[in-house]
């Protein structure tokens, strides 16, 4: 899927346990010289479509980039698990290849949901995390939101199961109700590719849940990011179970507390920025809203 005004640059990398491994980085056509970069990593069961945020970021004299990560949206090849990995560092080759031809020692990266775990783990060891200046996070997935006995029960459970089932999956992983609340075809406003992020997602591997909870425990135990970091999240998370309103104005995702709670463990200078009635994806939100997000990202970054 192309979108007008980027242009798209396939990543190569040595094979994987699938096979052929690819990622995309993705090219404003309207970036400038000597204008402060911005790398964007997408969530889970997503890809780079948001061309919203580009514009946003241009208005305001900055360039744009995003990363598609193996094994999703563009970079998803036919042998390949959509949206599998054993650990999260897997996706470290495509953001160090990305620094590099990028090219700057400025650059500002912002991360949704699974994409915020992802930058706050490369903050603290990735090779060119010296490199970025400034992180943003938008409804970082720093927690699951799940009741605490299941958090300490099926999330070690799901590293045992995998070790023995490497692709053991629960197939509805999350409520088609975030989706219905994001497309067009449904309650949202949003027109995207339904082959790379299915309005019922993926299924989620117990591998995949296992690396993303040691990655979350990681950053729970010791982060050391010394950089400005920006938290974005809604003011309210809701978990309804059939259609409801409240879903256009809440985080049905994540649990506000949780991003609040691990946040500040970040780093020593976390600014956190509630936007009220946003959804999980702030920038997706109603436009009065992701309107008022951008204003208090621009105003933070200034």
């Amino acid at each position: 899927m192309i979108l007008e005004d980027f242009s798209e640059q396939t990543l190569e990398f040595e094979d994987d346990y699938e096979g052929r491994v690819i990622a995309t980085l993705i090219t404003s056509d309207l970036n400038k010289p000597d204008q402060q970069p911005v790398l964007y990593l997408h969530g889970f069961n997503d890809y780079f479509f948001q061309s919203h945020i580009a514009e946003a970021f241009h208005k305001r004299g900055y360039n744009f980039y995003a990363l598609d990560l193996r094994k999703y949206g563009r970079s998803l090849l036919p042998h390949q698990t959509p949206n599998y990995c054993r650990s999260v560092t897997e996706y470290f080759e495509e953001i160090d290849r990305s620094l590099e031809i990028i090219g700057s020692k400025d650059i500002i990266l912002m991360g949704h949901s699974t994409g915020g775990l992802i930058a706050g783990v490369y903050m603290n060891t990735g090779t060119y995390k010296d490199h970025i200046e400034k992180l943003i996070l938008n409804s970082p997935f720093l927690e699951f939101n799940i009741p605490f006995w299941q958090r300490m029960f099926l999330l070690p459970l799901a590293g045992i199961i995998s070790f023995f089932f490497p692709y053991a999956a629960r197939k509805k992983p999350f409520s088609h109700l975030y989706g219905a609340s994001l497309s067009a075809e449904e309650h949202g406003e949003w027109t995207y590719n339904t082959d790379w992020k299915p309005i019922h997602g993926f299924p989620a591997y117990f591998k995949w849940i296992y690396a993303i909870n040691r990655a979350q425990k990681k950053l729970h135990l010791v982060s050391d990011i010394d950089v400005p970091i920006l938290i974005l999240h809604s003011d309210a998370s809701t978990q309804p179970t059939n259609w409801d309103d409240i879903l256009l104005k809440t985080d049905m995702v994540l649990n506000v507390d949780h991003i609040k709670k691990y946040g500040k463990k970040l780093g020593d200078d976390v600014t956190f920025a509630e936007i009220p009635k946003a959804i999980h994806d702030v920038f997706l939100s109603p436009k009065k809203i992701r309107k008022h997000a951008f204003e208090v990202t621009f105003s933070w970054l200034k």
